[in-house]
């Protein structure tokens, strides 16, 4: 998997919205051009493994990290560092 060359704060930055649970992996790749794949092959690189192990359990089939899944649109938190509408 191909990652482009991110800086130390946005990989900091990326690992802390993937690892919230609202976040989905969409808002993710339209701030930082990172696809689902490419979000947990980051993952996967920066994390202790029992830490990605952790994390992959909890956000697997997990709704709120696709928004196509989500029950909710209306009123979700969004950070002022998110870029979109």
């Amino acid at each position: 998997m191909e990652l482009p060359k991110l800086d130390s704060e946005t990989i900091d930055r990326i690992l802390e919205m993937a690892w919230e649970d609202r976040t989905p992996f969409e808002a993710i790749e339209l701030q930082f051009g990172l696809d689902e794949k490419q979000t947990i092959a980051l993952m996967r690189r920066e994390m202790q493994e029992s830490s990605f192990r952790m994390w992959r359990k909890r956000v697997s089939g997990r709704k709120t990290k696709h928004l196509k899944q989500r029950d909710f649109l209306e009123g979700r938190f969004r950070s002022q560092n998110q870029k979109g509408s």
